[in-house]
């Protein structure tokens, strides 16, 4: 008696509770949110429209972009991990509000590690070390060697805690006094670049290329192994002698508890449109950005990782000494 209540209980749960395979087989059958952490005309919202253009006619359905800017990306990072883990919502973060921000605001109780399911690691973003024409600079020991001579006059603005760490450490090492400036957005970096307000800015080389170009202000290094095409004669910072620790990086996530097909599935159409060259050519290349598209798994496991270096750099960038780390 008791074995077939079992068995009758079994079978009318499986009705009621379909199956992961079952709803990745039907998957998806109405519009699919995709939240972005930027605002209109950012990077990641640019790439994520593209993205979703190509995506919706992949899956059968349209795929609607939601921006939800603010605090580093932690306000589309949450909204994300709130929706209801079906598949029906994922979005495009940056690295800042899935390995810094956890790290520096304990108490938000928000834990991406916790709350988001990796899907891939879609790229990363080369950024550049400028300086305004006006210094004459063309290398970072020219840079130093100014600012020694001209103490106090140095500001530079900077978008992530890597590279704070570095310029902490270059304060330290070299004497120097850089002191970091607050700003609202790219385009007020390059208008106070411009006007020589601040004197140095690390941002996205698809940003300053134009204006490196021109002569108005002059690259010394960039992220990444290899130099960029947009401005193949800025060396790395490991060639130019100062190495530096994280790069900036976005990454693909769906609310924990998306059922493995789904993820599966939403990686291998983003996969299958971010590999075609004119997608590369249109989204990526022109706008300094590299892709990587890392497997789910791939993407979990470096992760690890770079929560471990996120750590460090906290630690290294001198402004978060009252916390317990």
């Amino acid at each position: 008696m008791r074995a077939a209540f079992t068995v009758a209980a079994t079978l009318v749960a499986s009705f009621l509770l379909p199956s992961a395979a079952a709803t990745a087989s039907d998957y998806p059958d109405k519009p699919i949110r995709a939240v972005t952490s930027q605002g209109a005309g950012g990077l990641s919202d640019i790439f994520m429209r593209g993205l979703a253009d190509q995506l919706g006619p992949a899956l059968g359905q349209n795929v609607v972009v939601e921006n939800r800017a603010g605090a580093g990306g932690t306000i589309g990072a949450r909204a994300c991990a709130d929706a209801p883990p079906d598949g029906y919502t994922f979005c495009i973060l940056p690295d800042t509000a899935i390995l810094y921000n956890p790290i520096i605001l304990p108490g938000s109780g928000f834990d991406p590690k916790a709350q988001l399911a990796p899907i891939t690691r879609l790229y990363d973003l080369t950024q550049v070390f400028a300086v305004t024409g006006a210094l004459k600079v063309k290398s970072f020991d020219e840079l130093i060697k100014h600012t020694k001579a001209n103490p106090k006059t140095m500001s530079y603005m900077a978008p992530s805690l890597a590279k704070v760490a570095f310029m902490t450490e270059l304060n330290k090492k070299h004497g120097t006094d850089f002191v970091r400036v607050p700003f609202k957005g790219g385009g007020d970096a390059v208008n106070s670049m411009l006007s020589n307000t601040t004197q140095i800015a690390m941002f996205g080389i698809g940003n300053l290329a134009a204006l490196i170009k021109a002569g108005k202000i002059a690259g010394l290094a960039m992220d990444g192994d290899q130099r960029s095409p947009l401005a193949p004669e800025i060396p790395t910072f490991k060639e130019a002698g100062y190495p530096i620790a994280g790069t900036t990086f976005f990454g693909l996530y769906a609310p924990t508890g998306t059922p493995k097909p789904i993820i599966d599935r939403l990686y291998g159409e983003t996969k299958k449109i971010v590999s075609k060259p004119e997608f590369q050519k249109r989204f990526l290349l022109g706008r300094g950005l590299t892709s990587v598209l890392s497997s789910p798994e791939e993407f979990e496991k470096n992760l690890v990782q770079e929560r471990i270096d996120a750590l460090q750099i906290v630690k290294d960038s001198g402004l978060y000494a009252n916390l317990k780390l």
